[in-house]
């Protein structure tokens, strides 16, 4: 990811959790808040309620992977993190990558084009 960090620290994680936008879709969840930076930075959460470590690390790289293709489309400045929800395990690789848009979408996170 060319423009973003990982979102690492716990407590960036409550502050968005607490203080941040949401958007809430079938298979994924995205907080958002204004970072006061010049870069984006990405955080990923996913329970283990959701599948064993195989599944929870296939997610996490589905979801990476569909903000890496649409990362150029982000305004910068922002802290995001993606909470995948239990139906993330059995959704296509499609109806991820859709859903991490239209969230975003949503939360207007996307450049006007």
């Amino acid at each position: 990811m060319q423009y973003t960090e990982s979102l690492k620290k716990n407590h960036l994680f409550r502050r968005l959790y607490h203080r941040g936008k949401s958007s809430v879709g079938q298979e994924l969840v995205l907080y958002c808040r204004k970072n006061g930076l010049d870069h984006n930075r990405l955080g990923i959460t996913v329970s283990t309620k959701v599948g064993n470590a195989v599944t929870r690390n296939r997610i996490r790289r589905r979801i990476r992977e569909a903000y890496r293709l649409s990362e150029s489309r982000y305004l910068p400045g922002w802290d995001l993190v993606v909470v995948a929800r239990s139906s993330a395990a059995s959704a296509s690789w499609a109806q991820m990558r859709d859903c991490l848009a239209e969230q975003s979408e949503k939360l207007r996170l996307y450049r006007r084009s």
